[in-house]
């Protein structure tokens, strides 16, 4: 039920709805309001915790009144063990799969493909819950608080709750130190001798006590196998007490304490594995270590390092579209009621939530954002929380270099490095070919070879699309020393196309074969098929991008002489009967299974590619948006993501943020923001999120344009610190629609274009020299 404030705040609605329809100008110095989630109420289900995460380990915020419950996670916590999937003998019949798809016989060959292509097993290993750590205070009810507020303070990364209860204040704060390595959870209380607690795990399955003494409670683990690998994986969580007056003692498995002022709990979760082909180590002795250098120090100690540490990245970019009367409502109760349109500051919310996350599920060290970034509560979570790689890993990292978070590709990179070496097996053993390959999906193991069925599985260019990110961490940057590092990774992801690429009868086109568009069933007796318009243009990328860093690097020209060759032979995009881009290489877009469908492969060409752009191509960009309307507004939460990224590329901003409202509607976010594929999916928050970078600044070569897809729902904002290509920072803010001003921070000099609508102005940037820009005239 709502309160006084929240009625007041949905009155005032109304009267916003009558007048100026979106913000209102922000102040000069951007909002004075941290960006907060918070909650008038104990999360009911793990859809309403709070998430924190330290890039290595994470944990889901209960904030109950009587029981706090911390359901954790570690990254390298997955199920099975080192193992090499690729199926004996699919090199021999890779031939015959090929025919029948040149013949035409695709539902032969799709079975073909499933009795002899597929991996062994069949399946990938999942990513597993730790468990849970429960906080039950001895002498508080549920329903004795008289006030209560439970938030997650995005610009801190604190999670807390507050409430009164018999006349006492009690406050938990928690948050998970990067630097230290731990999850810190701290209760106080206005009254001494106030806390009466008992801590104890909820032991999983695989998961034992393991003693720890007077101040220490230990549980070990082991993990399970699937589909046929055996576990081959251990971990430890050990939560450390220390309380300030009162008594602390064991009874049994657990620790209680009796009338203390105030307590402090570090918890570290460490497992054995080391990399994606060992495992090794004490867990048990590595937690209990970090835990000794942690509580060496004191609470605001660590509380101010973890706090120095986030906000270093966290406040390296920031969206500011005003505030109207509903952003007074509680999170919930926002995303329950408000229309965005009437509420800008929650999509400005989204967008510094979306660089919360990024942040606490990957870092430096740890692994990549799964498909749950790195919450997850089941032992077989959705799809296996793995890393989808036909466009929800991608989708992860779209918004990391825009907004300033290129520390957090990192783990990306390390694990498309991994997989070139996995990658490369399979590439032998499958294909007969140099180079690597990997499919649609990997694990913590990076396996390569095609799983699930042929009709999702037998795509072969995922590391294709995950080898350009690669570049785009060079691009942002231009960091030559990293071009140089990853070379050998870009090149070989290309190499494998020199040797696998086969001629398209009849003609002299180069083309997969087989291939999928992901995931769609083109009607003709399946989904596998020769040449799908994204592979082309994806290997278009690949291909030059190959090109141009040989060029830079001067490294293997012969080579590259040969991916440009191989480049222009590959079938180019074409126009279907309905205007549309066709998304094979046959006019089946109107017949396929599902005209509807949720994936938009063929449209990578326009985003995340610029090879079909408004400007150079303006005839294929009708054609895409063709495809959109033909498609048709309706999806998945990262489909809705998706499709509003392209509408912002085709300059359409109203469009585009008809899909931010829908995204951000109850039906596709949960209570605490999470995005609902249906069920939770975090690429739905990564792609939302970059949808709007992409609506107010994008950049191409040497052109930087200025929102251009401004919807009218953001009359005024400011936007700060975004990235472009070339290794510069922008600034923007703008009042009725128009640009106010401009700041681009180079680090390196050069020509730029800038633009504004109609207006163009070529400027001469300099290193480390900053230039301001006025107006919509963009004024010197």
């Amino acid at each position: 039920m709502l309160d006084r404030r929240e009625t007041l705040a949905l009155a005032g609605l109304g009267l916003v709805s009558a007048g100026l329809k979106g913000a209102q100008a922000p102040a000069a110095n951007g909002s004075s309001e941290r960006p907060m989630l918070w909650y008038r109420q104990p999360a009911r289900m793990w859809l309403e915790a709070l998430p924190i995460g330290n890039g290595r380990i994470g944990a889901m915020v209960h904030g109950g009144i009587r029981s706090e419950t911390l359901q954790l996670n570690a990254d390298s916590w997955w199920a099975g063990r080192p193992y090499d999937p690729v199926r004996p003998g699919a090199r021999e019949a890779l031939p015959e799969v090929r025919r029948l798809v040149f013949a035409g016989r695709y539902a032969e060959a799709e079975a073909l493909a499933n009795r002899t292509l597929m991996a062994q097993p069949i399946t990938q290993m999942p990513y597993q819950t730790i468990g849970n750590f429960v906080v039950t205070a001895l002498n508080i009810n549920d329903n004795d608080a008289e006030t209560y507020r439970r938030e997650l303070d995005l610009d801190a990364a604190v999670a807390s709750t507050a409430f009164l209860a018999g006349g006492v204040r009690y406050e938990r704060q928690l948050f998970a130190s990067a630097p230290d390595g731990v999850i810190v959870m701290r209760h106080a209380a206005d009254r001494p001798g106030a806390i009466h607690a008992r801590l104890a795990w909820q032991l999983p399955g695989g998961g034992r006590a393991a003693g720890g003494g007077e101040d220490m409670l230990a549980m070990q683990l082991r993990n399970g196998g699937s589909a046929g690998i055996d576990g081959g994986l251990s971990a430890a969580a050990v939560a450390k007490l220390s309380a300030r007056g009162g008594t602390v003692s064991r009874e049994g498995d657990a620790l209680v304490v009796r009338g203390a002022d105030e307590l402090v709990v570090l918890i570290r979760i460490a497992t054995d594995y080391r990399r994606f082909d060992l495992v090794g180590g004490d867990p048990l002795a590595e937690a209990v270590r970090t835990l000794a250098a942690a509580a060496a120090k004191p609470f605001d100690m660590l509380r101010d390092t973890h706090v120095a540490d986030h906000r270093s990245l966290f406040r390296s970019a920031a969206l500011d579209l005003g505030r109207t009367p509903a952003a007074a409502l509680s999170t919930d109760a926002r995303v329950a009621i408000s229309d965005p349109a009437d509420d800008p500051a929650l999509a400005a919310l989204y967008f510094a939530y979306a660089r919360y996350l990024l942040i606490a599920c990957s870092r430096p060290g740890g692994q990549p954002a799964n498909l749950q970034g790195m919450w997850n509560d089941s032992a077989k979570p959705p799809w296996g929380s793995k890393y989808t790689i036909n466009i929800n890993t991608e989708m992860n990292y779209w918004l990391a270099e825009p907004t300033n978070l290129a520390e957090c590709v990192t783990p990306l990179v390390a694990m498309i490095e991994e997989l070139a070496v996995t990658g490369a097996r399979t590439a032998r053993a499958m294909y007969g070919a140099r180079g690597w390959v990997a499919h649609h999906n990997t694990d913590l193991w990076r396996a390569t070879a095609p799983i699930d069925f042929a009709a999702a599985g037998l795509w072969p260019t995922g590391g294709a699309w995950l080898a350009l990110h690669l570049w785009e961490h060079y691009d942002y940057g231009r960091d030559r020393r990293f071009l140089q590092r990853v070379w050998p990774v870009m090149r070989d992801a290309a190499l494998f196309f020199l040797d696998t690429l086969v001629p398209l009868p009849g003609t002299a086109y180069l083309v997969t074969n087989p291939s999928l568009s992901p995931e769609n069933d083109h009607g003709r007796g399946g989904s596998v098929c020769a040449g799908p318009t994204m592979d082309m243009q994806m290997l278009r990328d690949l291909f030059d991008r190959c090109v141009a860093a040989g060029t830079l690097l001067k490294r293997d020209v012969e080579l590259c002489r040969q991916f440009a060759a191989a480049r222009a032979r590959l079938v180019p995009n074409r126009i279907g009967a309905a205007g549309q881009l066709r998304e094979w290489l046959e006019d089946w877009d109107l017949t396929a299974r599902d005209v509807h469908h949720r994936h938009i492969s063929h449209l990578f060409g326009i985003f995340p590619s610029h090879q079909i752009n408004l400007d150079e191509t303006p005839a294929l960009a009708a054609a895409g948006r063709r495809s959109l309307e033909l498609r048709g507004d309706a999806a998945t939460g990262w489909g809705l993501a998706w499709r509003a990224n392209v509408w912002a590329r085709l300059r359409q901003g109203d469009h585009a943020h008809r899909l931010l409202v829908a995204l951000l509607s109850s039906d596709r976010t949960y209570p605490n923001l999470f995005d609902a594929h249906p069920p939770f999916q975090i690429d739905g928050n990564f792609g939302g999120a970059n949808a709007m970078a992409e609506m107010l600044v994008q950049s191409r070569g040497a052109l930087i344009d200025l929102l251009p897809a401004l919807p009218a729902a953001w009359p005024e904002g400011r936007l700060t610190g975004i990235r472009v290509r070339g290794a510069a920072e922008v600034d923007l803010a703008w009042t009725s629609g128009r640009l106010d001003e401009v700041v681009i921070r180079p680090a390196l000099g050069g020509r730029r274009m800038l633009r504004h609508g109609t207006v163009e102005r070529t400027v001469e940037l300099r290193p480390g020299r900053q230039l301001r820009l006025r107006g919509p005239n963009l004024e010197v």
